[in-house]
């Protein structure tokens, strides 16, 4: 599985969308998502693909799905081309291992957000309001250090190029409903809390990481990825010291890569050195590695 696949091509598929990494098509009852090797950073989709991405993604997230799948039911009707619909079977190279039907649920209009660590945008907020999300924290943590409680820190969807936006739980209510925007912030906290311990077993802490829900038949379900590089902040536990930025099996690696540039942080992507797709690919294969025991 060498080939670096940037963008799927089907003609005779129905595309829905093209987001910074999936494709999605519409097969009538489901959908196929397709993880792509596209990499973005301050949202702004690089030229060259990672190699082994989409594949790392897909079966990052097969395994999460399968841990929590007593917490909260998911989007995934199969992840084997042979169980998809025939019409797609003639794209088994480009759908091998980085592809999954899944549910057509109602996505909700929120990023569930929950962080164990103060990291990130949460750290710059922490540093000018001692707050993140209008949650209080308490005074005198150093960048990167473990919070007492993980705290649930939702923020909008932004559409594509622009930047999501931190909210308080208040405006989750607004948008969600008080019933669902209580369920979805404990469920984020229960599935965070376990991949959290489980992790940790394996080496890595997951410092935050971010969710999507969706509603189908009436019920909330969990949809798009799982605990992905992507999606989270994974550190080697034994390099960890709080008190600074960590090392890490993410795309951190590209973003500082990129911080070193003259560059707007917007549309066009600069040109990226051979060698940092090629650690940045190395980053995602060892986070595969380490959760799943699994190699591309």
């Amino acid at each position: 599985m060498s080939m670096i696949l940037t963008q799927s091509n089907f003609s005779d598929l129905k595309l829905v969308n093209r987001g910074k990494v999936r494709d999605i098509y519409d097969l009538g009852e489901h959908l196929l998502l397709v993880a792509s090797d596209r990499i973005s950073a301050f949202d702004v989709i690089m030229n060259e693909g990672i190699p082994h991405k989409g594949f790392v993604l897909t079966q990052i997230s097969k395994f999460w799905f399968e841990q929590m799948a007593d917490i909260i039911p998911n989007h995934i009707v199969a992840t084997e081309v042979g169980d998809f619909p025939v019409v797609t079977h003639k794209y088994r190279d480009q759908l091998e291992g980085r592809s999954m039907l899944v549910k057509k649920a109602k996505p909700l209009p929120i990023e569930c957000i929950v962080r164990g660590y103060v990291s990130g945008s949460g750290w710059k907020e922490y540093k000018q309001t001692g707050s993140i999300c209008g949650i209080s924290l308490p005074s005198g943590l150093v960048e990167s250090q473990q919070l007492p409680e993980p705290i649930f820190t939702p923020s909008t969807k932004a559409e594509l190029g622009e930047h999501d936006e931190n909210i308080p739980f208040s405006k989750v209510v607004e948008l969600c409903g008080q019933e669902i925007a209580e369920t979805i912030s404990n469920t984020t906290l229960a599935i965070y809390k376990r991949a959290r311990d489980l992790a940790d077993a394996k080496g890595i802490i997951i410092a935050d990481t971010k969710f999507e829900f969706g509603i189908f038949e009436d019920r909330v379900i969990w949809i798009d990825e799982a605990l992905t590089p992507d999606s989270s902040r994974f550190w080697p536990k034994d390099l960890y010291r709080p008190g600074g930025p960590q090392p890490s099996f993410d795309k951190q690696f590209l973003r500082d890569y990129l911080e070193t540039l003259d560059w707007g942080k917007k549309a066009p992507a600069p040109p990226l050195p051979e060698e940092i797709v090629r650690k940045t690919g190395e980053k995602y294969i060892e986070a595969l590695y380490r959760i799943t025991g699994m190699k591309p």
